[in-house]
């Protein structure tokens, strides 16, 4: 009997069902999807709706757990998906060989095989503080290609909102000196995540990451220093920690060292004495266990003039407790904490329709409907509240400063993409206009989303269980 991978295997695109390690690559991305929305498309093809005007929006229903703002963040990639966006032969017949999709419409396939994105996007910019229920994105376009696109750009902005929020967070609290390095990589929930978790750290106002593909594709150096294996190597086969720290140092003078590995505070006079000698200079070290706080400062007592770096599953209330008790450390290593948590709950809702708004009523999951723009209220430097109004409403009793921007027009870019340090002076510049009680640790208050007036009179208007 014929299995199903022998059935695909006659169908000549081996060089999909070949790639057994499920690696992702960009021109992978249009089947970097759910299911339900290529049938979704079809549907619309044989209805005849394809090609009707829609709208959709992203925004999160909640916030990460125990926070009052969000940093929007992914655009970046979203942008680069809709500009590739693309069906290959191959894939076009991969998913006419599963079978599923018999009954759809020879256009269905026609679409794919000359799909582009070719409508607009209006898009808060990275960096930007955001808050529950608020649109990070819209998207204006025919509605298969509007279905098409949810998948991944809820992959990109979500998670990437996650680590620039945490990352955001963690540099509120370890304050505008301390060095922050992203450790993430081995925590990361995969490859493809490790790179996006540097991204977003370091576009949040991180220093460095110890990843070195997405440094160097960042234009960035990567950072680290040495791990218990190279100590404990070297000093079994040599002789002592001593020659171990000397070994490394021979081909990276200088280089950070972990002194955690045997007796922190020997590992520390040890080190005093070569470098008060001038046999060797250092440029820090780095404590990874023990009571981080005590043990720093010891090791500054003894190293006066050398930066201390920790780590070890640190997050923003660590370093708060380790700063209050007067530790003395430069810059931290943050991994776990930071790329792994409570998600943004993103979602991606059809907001209008050829003209016609709709909105989800579901209980605890109502949206509102009609193509929206956000309204800051600043005064004196800080964020007092935000109106969601419709687009093009006429505020009054808003701030007229509108959020979203057009970034996209007929699927072509109409704004250069931004660096790095650009999207970490905007976040820098966020957090900054929040109000201490958006920012404290325990029990966050996020400031007043108001709802405009037409916007709750369409919402009423539209509802259809009324």
């Amino acid at each position: 009997m014929e299995t199903a991978t022998e059935s695909l295997q006659l169908t000549g695109f081996e060089e999909i069902l070949e790639d057994r390690e499920l690696t992702v690559s960009s021109a992978d991305y249009s089947l970097l999807t759910d299911l339900y929305q290529l049938t979704m498309a079809a549907c619309y093809v044989g209805e005849g709706l394809d090609g009707r005007a829609a709208s959709f929006e992203l925004f999160a229903r909640r916030l990460p757990e125990g926070f009052g703002y969000a940093i929007a963040m992914g655009l970046a990639q979203v942008l680069d998906y809709l500009e590739k966006f693309r069906f290959s032969p191959a894939q076009i017949q991969a998913l006419q060989s599963s079978g599923i999709f018999a009954g759809a419409p020879e256009r269905f396939w026609t679409l794919l095989a000359t799909a582009r994105f070719t409508g607009d996007v209006w898009a808060v910019p990275e960096g930007t503080a955001v808050f529950a229920n608020e649109p990070l994105l819209r998207i204006e376009a025919p509605l298969w290609q509007a279905q098409l696109v949810e998948t991944y750009l809820l992959n990109a902005i979500n998670y990437q909102t996650l680590i620039a929020t945490r990352a955001a967070r963690l540099r509120d609290v370890a304050g505008p000196e301390a060095k922050l390095l992203e450790f993430g990589t081995r925590r990361a929930f995969g490859p493809q995540a490790a790179v996006w978790a540097a991204r977003a750290a370091l576009a949040a106002g991180f220093d460095g990451t110890s990843n070195v593909l997405a440094a160097l594709k960042l234009g960035r150096k990567p950072v680290g220093t040495i791990a218990h294996a190279l100590v404990m190597a070297v000093a079994a086969l040599e002789g002592s920690e001593n020659q171990a720290f000397a070994a490394f140092h021979r081909y990276f003078p200088g280089a950070p060292l972990l002194i955690d590995t045997y007796d922190t505070v020997a590992a520390a006079r040890m080190l005093a004495d070569r470098v008060n000698s001038g046999e060797m200079q250092l440029e820090g070290v780095r404590l990874d266990s023990g009571d981080l706080g005590v043990l720093s400062r010891e090791v500054r007592s003894i190293l006066p003039g050398v930066p201390i770096f920790a780590s070890g599953d640190l997050d923003d209330r660590e370093i708060a407790k380790l700063k209050s008790s007067g530790a003395c450390i430069d810059g931290y290593g943050l991994g776990t904490k930071l790329v792994s948590g409570s998600p943004v709950n993103g979602v991606y809702k059809l907001v209008e329709i050829d003209g016609i708004p709709v909105m989800k009523e579901a209980s605890g999951k109502v949206t509102y409907p009609g193509r929206k723009q956000i309204f800051r209220h600043i005064e004196n430097g800080q964020i007092l509240g935000d109106c969601l109004a419709l687009s093009g409403e006429n505020i009054n009793n808003c701030d007229s400063i509108p959020l979203m921007k057009l970034v996209v027009k007929d699927g072509k870019r109409v704004q250069n993409q931004e660096s790095l340090d650009d999207i970490a002076k905007r976040t820098a510049a966020s957090v900054a206009s929040l109000r201490p009680e958006t920012r404290q640790l325990d029990n966050p208050i996020s400031p007043q989303v108001e709802i405009s007036p037409d916007l709750q009179s369409l919402t009423q208007k539209t509802k259809k269980s009324q």
